[in-house]
């Protein structure tokens, strides 16, 4: 049986890269997920006034007037 090298203690864990891709993977989902609304929601204020409409800015419901 030959002999293996031994292994190097400071050679980085395979699970921390992994979870660390996990991660990134994860962030850039969650901001995909929040660019897609924050574009959706213009688009659909940009539809609303450029079909001539003036009441297209959203309502508050909370009825704060400040």
């Amino acid at each position: 049986m030959p002999e293996q090298p031994p292994r190097d203690p400071r050679a980085p864990v395979p699970r921390r890269a992994a979870v660390l891709g996990l991660l990134v993977t994860l962030g850039l989902i969650v901001l995909g997920i929040i660019l897609v609304r924050v574009l959706g929601n213009s688009g659909r204020l940009e539809d609303c006034e450029l079909s001539g409409r003036t009441n297209c800015a959203p309502i508050d419901a909370n009825g704060d007037s400040k």
